[in-house]
């Protein structure tokens, strides 16, 4: 396996032979808080870009849409053990989630996407900091405006500090529609 730290930002890994970025947060939470935010539609789309609809189940579907950045898209749950894994295809990449409860009253969420192409990799990772700075907001409490909103850290220093500390780029940066 292959890893590369930038500045805790995430790492670059390879996960099963393939491309991916790897993000550890640990919360001062409850697991079945954290396993809420990741898990239920409609608090999982309040940090992450698209609205998404999740059979839960493995096998099940998934879909996302309402994204402006993205075509909407669908999925299949590829894990699901609540409250600790939850895995499934996101167009051609994975997510993979775990929670894993330190105590009654913290947890680590361990967020892996597997990447298509090794050159989304910088792109990605910038696009997960913000979107988990979004979770953040939400497992403390705070208002949430969303991963698109202006309230948010910038992607572009993100994403140039990620190619900086040397992690695969080159991938399209789509534009809204």
């Amino acid at each position: 396996m292959t890893d590369l730290v930038t500045n805790d930002l995430g790492t670059y890994i390879e996960h099963n032979g393939r491309p991916a970025v790897r993000f550890v947060r640990n919360y001062a939470h409850p697991a079945e808080r954290v396993w809420a935010a990741i898990s239920e539609p409609e608090r999982f789309s309040q940090w992450f870009p698209s609205q998404v609809q999740i059979e839960p189940r493995v096998g099940g579907s998934v879909s996302f849409g309402g994204d402006p950045y993205m075509e909407d898209t669908k999925g299949v749950v590829l894990a699901y053990d609540p409250p600790r894994r939850l895995a499934y295809s996101w167009g051609e990449d994975e997510l993979h989630f775990a929670v894993d409860a330190v105590d009654d009253s913290h947890s680590t969420l361990t967020l892996i996407n597997v990447l298509d192409d090794r050159s989304a990799a910088s792109r990605n990772a910038a696009g997960w900091t913000v979107c988990l700075g979004e979770l953040d907001k939400l497992l403390e409490g705070r208002h949430v405006d969303g991963p698109h909103s202006d309230q948010v850290e910038p992607f572009e220093p993100i994403y140039e500090a990620y190619k900086a500390a040397g992690m695969p780029w080159g991938a399209e940066i789509p534009a809204a529609d």
